[in-house]
Parts: structure tokens; sequence; C-alpha cells
């Protein structure tokens, strides 16, 4: 295997998980996600499965990463996915060590198994609520809550593991915080709720739209003992619910988790993202296929990161910048 570098920032962060978006496209409509009237990108402009091997190639032998989790838009919409996750397993005799997939889960019962038989370890499902009126609204009026949780058990009966997330948004379904929790409490799934955070592509986001990690462990705890656990190297506090159920929040907002952030993000377009907040990122697509040498975009790919900013700890609020959440990759 060959020996890389740590790939680390000015900060003394070093990273070891990337994002690679496969696609711009969505079958829903989130408001925390997409905006209205997508514009999707010409499918000439996306990094073909080859440019995406290369880079993670790259990324994984001389770069240090060892988790690759594969995001949209909806990345289930990208035909062949599993032939490109049948090319990632093959890094792992070179040091990746987890490969990853975060979708809304509704075509999981057409791909589950052949994900699981290329080699994915685990998937994130979003799931926002179990009202389907609600989840009507949430989803842009494109699917139902049991078409999610259809895709969960085909996911879990392929032998993926499945965690839940949940981005929780005042006004829309912050009512859902226990019906979620007990519904995935019985179904044995880890959970995590989400912050509302500043990345929509509507410009609907607002402070007051925010329900807090300490609101939501308000309303945890009017039904739960609810024990905190100790920090790790993940973005999500986990809290331990009556001795026995572990639940995950993700406090972007109230409280960054910027100062042990690992991660990077590639769009589908080639270009990468040092932090999710960042204003601009670093075309790759560019230096690809003007046929640079691993060496040179390894020394771009360091330059950027290295520049990486201290992130939304220190700079809150909308970044004023022509990517979305859709884009970017979750």
């Amino acid at each position: 295997m060959t020996q890389s570098q740590p790939l680390s920032d000015q900060r003394g962060r070093e990273k070891h998980k990337l994002r690679i978006s496969l696609t711009d496209r969505c079958n829903f409509r989130c408001p925390y996600c997409m905006p209205e009237d997508p514009v999707w990108q010409p499918r000439e402009r996306l990094l073909s499965f080859e440019e995406l091997e290369r880079l993670s190639t790259l990324f994984v032998t001389r770069l240090g990463i060892t988790h690759i989790r594969l995001t949209g838009g909806e990345p289930l919409l990208r035909k062949n996915i599993e032939h490109l996750v049948s090319r990632l397993q093959l890094l792992r005799e070179q040091g990746l060590q987890r490969i990853s997939l975060t979708s809304n889960g509704i075509l999981l019962p057409k791909l589950a198994g052949k994900l699981q038989q290329a080699g994915l370890d685990d998937v994130n499902i979003s799931l926002d609520t179990l009202d389907a009126e609600r989840f009507l609204r949430l989803s842009g009026g494109r699917s139902t809550p049991q078409e999610v949780i259809d895709g969960i058990h085909a996911a879990r009966a392929a032998g993926l593991r499945v965690k839940l997330n949940t981005v929780v948004i005042r006004g829309y379904n912050d009512a859902d915080v226990l019906p979620l929790l007990e519904w995935a409490i019985k179904e044995d799934l880890p959970l995590r709720f989400i912050e509302f955070m500043p990345l929509d592509g509507s410009g609907q986001w607002s402070r007051d739209k925010v329900v807090s990690e300490e609101e939501i462990l308000a309303t945890v705890g009017r039904s739960y003992q609810v024990e905190r656990l100790a920090a790790g190297k993940e973005p999500a506090t986990y809290y331990r619910l009556n001795e026995h159920y572990s639940l995950g929040i993700i406090p972007t907002i109230s409280n960054p988790f910027c100062k042990s952030c690992n991660r990077l993000r590639l769009t589908a377009t080639g270009e990468l993202y040092a932090c999710l907040f960042s204003a601009t990122g670093r075309d790759l697509r560019g230096p690809l296929r003007e046929s640079a040498s691993d060496q040179q975009i390894e020394q771009i790919i360091r330059g950027h990161v290295w520049t990486k900013e201290a992130g939304y700890a220190v700079s809150q609020g909308y970044v004023e910048r022509p990517i979305t959440m859709h884009a970017l990759g979750g």
C-alpha cells in the first residue's frame, strides 16, 4: 500500500472522510436542500465513473482518506451506481475502510441487494416525518413515508447497516420528534436529529426555524431518562435514553463542531469544498480533463485543504454562493 502523508489544514485538522456527490438531481424537493425550481447540470459536466475512480484512488492512496460516502442530490438516480461501488471496493486493500451512502431511500427496494453485493457497507436514510400530509409538504409532494420505510426494510434485508437522519424545522416537523424517536426505538434503528442549517436553496432558513439541541433534549426528556455520552469524533452528540437506546443530535447551529471537522466534499461536477459553508470550491474536473498528473492534482487538493476556513463556528449565517445543498452533497 502506498504510504500517504496526512491531509490537513492550517488549523491542524486532518481529513479522513470524503463525501462524493454523484448527481445534483433529486426526486424530492425538500425545503432545507432544494431550490423550488432547480436547474440541473448538463450530464457532460458531471464527473464520469472513471474520473471518480481516479480521484478516489488518489484520495485514498496519496491523501489518507479512509471513508467515502456517496451523496447527491439523490445518488441512486445515477445509473449503474453499483458499478462505481464495486470499483471503490478495490481500494480497501490500499486503505479504504468504509463505503457509505446517503439517500432518501425510495429506490432501495430495487438497488439495495446490488449495492450490498458490490461492497456498500451502510446507508443513511432521510426520514423527516411519519405523517403522510407533512411528508408531502416536506418532500415537495413527491412521495410518502411508507415508500421510505419500504426502502429502509429493503436495505436491512440486504444486510446493509441503516441510520436515520431527521432535519427538524420549526413549523414543519417539530411535532414529530417524539413519534419518530418512538418508531426508531421500536424498529431498533439509530436516529440522529439535525438542526436546520442555512444551506437551503430558496432562502427559507432563519434562526427562529431552528429547533436547537437544547429544545430537542427538552422534548425527549419529558418521556425518557437522558444521559449524555462521552464526546467522540462524530459531528453528532450522543445521548443514552432509558439506559439502552443511543440518540444522536447534530447541533451545527447551536454548538458547531468545526474544530474537529475531518470531512471534505466533492461535487458531481468536480469542485472540492473543504468546508460545508465555504463560499467557493476548487475545480478538479478541469485538471483531470487537461491530463494533469496525480502529483499535480494532489498538490491542488493539498493547497485548497490547507486554506480551509475555521467554519460555521466563526462565520455564521447564509453564505453567498451559486451552489446549494442539493449540488454540494449532504
